[in-house]
């Protein structure tokens, strides 16, 4: 298979989402045929990366463009093979939560249910600790990495890589919408701020990995309340975490 074969294959994948027309422009660009290129040349050279290339762009599948109300910002995917699932702290490969995605469960129920979190709710058929969150992508949040890959092993080794896609995105969302909440988890994720405009709004907090320099508790300062917070003023319904 050809680079231009996968450009080809993960722009139809992304038709059903309605992400196939917005990202086209860079997915058939040069730019993302070097990074597959890059990907590709590394792989010749014995350098494995994750997640695998089908599941790129996953978190845009599963999280249709109509429905778009939050973008969730990390640093880039879990680095051991086979973890990583293409939608940011997910872990439906493995269905083991990961230590981030654990401090980041511990901190839903610490600050949004409490001691009765799973919610008792007959109408919800979804296992509140499952680590595949599919199902928050489904609602409208867009989970991503300012890195969309990273090599096994080598934690940020493909943060400068993905910066021309980073870019796009961000500039597209900032161009044709506005009123989403964008969500920006640590360092690495908290300088691409600059290019959202006002007419949105920002979250910032350490990443969840953080937790483990203070004592195994990620204190995100009430960011699922304050999410859902706005949500139901702009939409009337909120985010179930």
């Amino acid at each position: 298979m050809t680079i231009t074969d996968i450009q080809n294959k993960l722009y139809e994948r992304l038709q059903g989402s309605g992400w196939g027309g917005k990202l086209k422009m860079f997915l058939l660009s040069k730019d993302f045929e070097n990074i597959l290129h890059t990907l590709y040349n590394d792989s010749q050279e014995g350098k494995r990366f994750t997640p695998v290339i089908k599941d790129l762009f996953r978190a845009f599948e599963e999280c249709s463009y109509d429905k778009l109300k939050v973008v969730v910002i990390g640093q880039d995917p879990y680095p051991q093979a086979g973890v990583a699932d293409g939608i940011s702290f997910s872990c439906s490969h493995t269905q083991k939560e990961q230590p981030s995605l654990r401090h980041i469960f511990n901190e839903i129920e610490r600050t949004v249910y409490g001691p009765k979190f799973p919610p008792e709710d007959d109408d919800l058929e979804r296992d509140q600790y499952n680590p595949d969150l599919t199902r928050w992508a489904n609602q409208g949040v867009l989970m991503l990495n300012t890195a969309m890959t990273c090599e096994v092993g080598n934690i940020g080794s493909h943060i400068d890589l993905w910066k021309p896609f980073t870019t796009y995105l961000l500039d597209y969302l900032a161009s044709y919408n506005t009123g989403l909440l964008y969500v920006f988890l640590g360092k690495k994720s908290q300088v691409w701020h600059k290019m959202i405009p006002t007419n949105n709004y920002k979250f910032f907090a350490t990443h969840p990995a953080a937790a483990a320099y203070n004592g195994g508790k990620w204190n995100s300062g009430d960011l699922f309340n304050q999410i859902n917070k706005v949500l139901e003023k702009q939409y009337g319904e909120k985010i179930i975490w």
